[in-house]
């Protein structure tokens, strides 16, 4: 029979779980994390907990937080737990399991108890993993959306506030009535520019509520931007059932993630920070060019192989990777078409890196999804693939292989809409897609013409020559042909 994994549950793990090093009560909070998903537990918390092992940083510890049904759910499961989670990480070579004591609290799921809790003089760093849409973004312009009907909300009942950031704001409100020092905001999320994003978003919305208000945290809190990095399926009863039958304990919640992670982090704090050096996170001046590579290379390489792998109905991404002509596609395209439209990053290889990154690809233990890697390609084009093409031409650069890319796109698309394929779009857009996608057939530029996805590149007729010659290519000779093609 499993353990059920608590605090007076650990000395009783098989001695082939990795357990604290360090005496949880006597770890007290400096920071508090809004969005404790699978993401933050396998990142951020595996850092910490790796820091506190050392006999360092114990003033540190996480207290979780969150402000939607989900974060309830999650706060639910972990309670009984006494917020501990085993992290399962899913190497090739054999799996390895560790139980993470880092968070010690999870905040009630109310406004007024967060709001107090970020109050605190103890708490210097509030974290965040949001997802994306946690930030307001308009998609026209991608600035802040202060009309969003919920910020417009917390403006006009500012007393009263339930998104994240009029939380944020009414707390350095009172840190700054009570004199108590600000703290930083360190975003988490998968975003470009995610302190930058984040930082609009308090900024603006404060000057709408009090300007001097807004002045104020303006010069007192620090918004560092970072880069993270680390492939965290969701988790399933599948995942419960394999971390009861290898490690014999029962977690509610547990993380199966990679055993590789990467956090490049700029180092700005006004008040203090944990020595995360210590356990390999990288503080650099700038995180900008870090961004861009994985960006292009990772992101923009997900895209690559994510569409000519559901056209030929491949649905594991390692699957992908074992295929031949799909893994020397993708390191043609990186090589010659990705790589060259990127300033040098300090310390990094390129061709090191996309090494790591196909043998991540290639992991058998993640079982990462192509359907995933295809969910929201009109949001995600526009930042993993279009700017890359967009750069190649700038500098006078082929871009065929991109070109293929968005034509592998157009093509996925039309195949949705033949319901005989079995195909599905997952997308905002997706009848606006496949509309557009079957008109492609006899006029590529009708999907080209989408101009709130393609932007100038629309105008581009080097790109639509090579757009248009691949999709002619995949109409008429399919998907195997077009790429080999393309590989001669």
């Amino acid at each position: 029979m499993s353990v059920k994994l608590n605090s007076h549950t650990l000395d009783t793990l098989s001695s082939e779980v990795n357990k604290p090093k360090y005496t949880r009560e006597q770890l007290t909070a400096g920071i508090i994390h809004i969005g404790v998903g699978n993401f933050h537990r396998a990142h951020q918390a595996m850092y910490l907990h790796k820091l506190f092992n050392t006999g360092e940083a114990h003033d540190w510890a996480i207290r979780g937080a969150g402000t939607k049904s989900y974060d309830l759910a999650m706060r639910n499961k972990l309670k009984p737990q006494d917020w501990l989670t085993t992290v399962v990480e899913l190497d090739a070579q054999g799996l390895t399991a560790e139980v993470c004591g880092a968070m010690i609290d999870f905040i009630e799921n109310d406004e007024g108890s967060l709001i107090k809790a970020l109050s605190n003089s103890d708490i210097k760093i509030v974290s965040l993993t949001i997802t994306e849409g946690g930030y307001y973004m308009d998609d026209k312009t991608g600035g802040f959306d202060l009309d969003h009907p919920e910020i417009q909300a917390d403006i006009n009942n500012f007393t009263h506030p339930t998104t994240v950031f009029g939380i944020l704001i009414a707390a350095l409100k009172l840190r700054r009535d009570q004199g108590i020092k600000a703290f930083t905001i360190m975003s988490c999320d998968n975003i470009p520019h995610n302190g930058n994003v984040a930082k609009r978003a308090v900024i603006k919305m404060a000057a709408a509520i009090d300007k001097q208000l807004a002045q104020w945290i303006e010069t007192h809190v620090t918004f560092p931007n970072s880069m993270v990095d680390c492939i965290t399926p969701a988790t399933s009863d599948t995942e419960r059932e394999r971390l009861s039958s290898l490690f014999n304990i029962e977690d509610q919640a547990p993380v199966f993630c990679e055993p590789f992670r990467q956090w490049v982090l700029e180092d700005n704090f006004k008040n203090g920070r944990p020595p995360l050096e210590k356990v390999g996170v990288e503080f650099v001046p700038d995180v900008a060019p870090y961004e861009l590579m994985k960006l292009r290379i990772l992101n923009g390489g997900h895209a690559a192989i994510a569409y000519p792998a559901a056209l030929l109905g491949i649905e594991l991404v390692h699957e992908v990777m074992a295929t031949p002509l799909i893994s020397k596609y993708l390191q043609k395209l990186v090589l010659e078409e990705i790589i060259p439209t990127l300033a040098p990053v300090p310390g990094v290889d390129f061709q090191e890196y996309f090494s790591l990154i196909d043998s991540r690809f290639s992991n058998p233990e993640v079982r990462d999804t192509v359907p995933r890697l295809c969910q929201d390609a009109s949001n995600r084009l526009p930042k993993f693939i279009l700017p890359i093409i967009a750069a190649n031409l700038e500098m006078q650069q082929d871009c065929k292989g991109l070109a293929l890319v968005v034509a592998l796109w157009c093509r996925l698309c039309a195949a949705a809409a033949e319901l005989e394929n079995g195909i599905t779009l997952d997308d905002q857009q997706a009848s606006r897609l496949m509309k557009q996608a079957l008109l492609a057939k006899h006029d590529a530029n009708a999907f080209l013409q989408m101009r709130d996805i393609f932007g100038t590149l629309c105008d581009n007729k080097i790109f639509a020559k090579h757009f248009g010659t691949w999709l002619t290519m995949l109409w008429t000779q399919g998907t195997t042909k077009t790429i080999t093609q393309y590989m001669d």
